[in-house]
């Protein structure tokens, strides 16, 4: 990323703190109250759905079925759309982008809102929202992501990224305090006040000056290009690698989406002590970003990731069995901060890892990951969940991280080997001979 870059879109080569930046910050702003919006919704989604379900004479695992199918709603839109979704980015106006996906989850909200307070809210209304809401993460994770690294100079990047997570860890710390507890105030008042969020978003995000667009060459044809950003992942080890460490692993380990079975029937501690298990996780990983804000990691980093996700799978075991609320937050505490080490580090290594010119598509292939991992692994845990039982299917789930961390630091021994984030020779060559086969 050049110097002149940098000052088209009001940024200084000679910042030393991403705060520094009017852009950055605007960024930042945006992306808290979208999150803080997003898992106040989620979460009442997924309590509804449950509640809804169990009212209506589901049992436990029927019950958690429907959560299932909650994931699979998000997921299904994000699957299909992630060739065209990465294009979009690298093509279009990444800030324009951003903006509409925002104001569809606005619209989203307004409407569940409107549906709850009146009493008309339903499973397939929820179905629907989610599929809805799968489609806006679909496009605005890429055009986010390949946003923000032109927004700071370069050297600053790491802990532009901390930040950034600090700000998406703080929404998912207070959102879900906000989905619960308004919820137990009045059900519609959690919709109302994404509302209100959403529009705050939008609006900073439409503070943002113009930031460099990546040329894309007229002459390839748009499959091709769409095709370009799987083509680099599968080239680059490192890159590969570290997508799908955290597919695997947490797809196998994903307990969030039971929350709502362990807060009515294991744990019985209702919609205020569902909110505090969502946001157990979110503190612990939120703690985890400030530290690498201000002690950004250096040495050893893909070592680390290995480790951290090896702490995941086995904090995962642990809650998964315990039916002690305080161990219980305590064991997803330490799972959000493992988690956050683990996210820290891949961000890093695949934005330094990966040319300007592709990012979006390169983003758009790892949100794919992403929401493999989160929605469709929700849907697989709910799946599990009513085939073997919930506690069963969080066991199970963390072994299955602990033996893909073994797995994959066979398969990619450059995880092992990996000391900083700085790519080395042999990979800056080889971005060098792709971005020459596209010129």
């Amino acid at each position: 990323m050049s110097d002149t870059a940098l000052s088209g879109a009001d940024q200084s080569v000679e910042a030393t703190h991403p705060f520094r930046v009017a852009n950055f910050r605007a960024y930042w702003t945006s992306r808290l109250c979208m999150t803080l919006a997003q898992y106040a919704m989620l979460l009442i989604i997924g309590w509804q759905t449950y509640n809804i379900a169990r009212d209506a004479g589901m049992g436990v695992a029927a019950a958690s079925g429907q959560l299932a199918l909650i994931g699979l709603m998000q997921f299904a839109p994000l699957f299909a759309l992630t060739p065209f979704v990465g294009l979009a980015a690298d093509r279009f106006d990444r800030r324009m982008i951003a903006r509409l996906t925002v104001l569809l989850q606005l619209a989203c909200a307004a409407l569940l809102a409107w549906l709850t307070w009146h009493g008309d809210i339903t499973l397939p209304v929820l179905f629907g929202i989610a599929v809805l809401l799968g489609v806006a993460r679909a496009f605005a994770g890429p055009a986010l992501s390949a946003l923000a690294p032109n927004l700071v100079p370069k050297r600053i990047l790491p802990r532009a990224i901390a930040l950034s997570s600090i700000a998406w860890q703080t929404g998912m710390i207070v959102g879900p305090f906000i989905g619960g507890y308004t919820y137990s105030i009045f059900p519609a008042l959690p919709y109302l006040v994404a509302s209100g969020l959403f529009l705050v978003s939008v609006t900073a995000l439409s503070l943002i000056g113009k930031v460099p667009q990546p040329a894309l060459r007229k002459d390839r044809r748009p499959i091709g290009q769409m095709l370009d950003g799987l083509r680099y992942v599968r080239q680059n080890k490192m890159v590969l690698g570290a997508i799908t460490l955290d597919l695997f692993a947490v797809f196998l380990a994903g307990a969030t989406a039971l929350f709502p079975v362990y807060a009515r029937d294991i744990l019985k501690v209702g919609e205020t002590g569902l909110a505090q298990l969502a946001m157990a996780p979110a503190l612990g990983a939120a703690i985890t970003a400030l530290w690498f804000s201000f002690r950004p990691l250096e040495n050893n980093v893909g070592p680390k990731m290995l480790w951290a996700v090896f702490l995941f799978g086995l904090a995962t075991i642990v809650f998964g069995l315990s039916t002690s609320m305080p161990l219980s937050l305590s064991m997803l505490f330490i799972i959000g901060a493992a988690d956050m080490f683990s996210v820290y580090i891949r961000q890093s290594l695949i934005q330094l890892h990966t040319p300007d010119e592709m990012r979006g598509r390169v983003s758009s292939v790892s949100l794919l990951s992403i929401s493999a991992s989160n929605e469709f692994g929700d849907f697989f845990s709910g799946s599990l969940a009513f085939l073997i039982g919930p506690v069963a299917a969080v066991v199970t789930g963390g072994a299955g991280a602990i033996v893909t961390v073994a797995l994959w630091s066979r398969l990619f021994p450059v995880l092992r080997t990996t000391r900083t984030f700085d790519p080395p020779d042999e990979i800056m060559i080889e971005q060098q001979r792709i971005k020459s086969q596209e010129s």
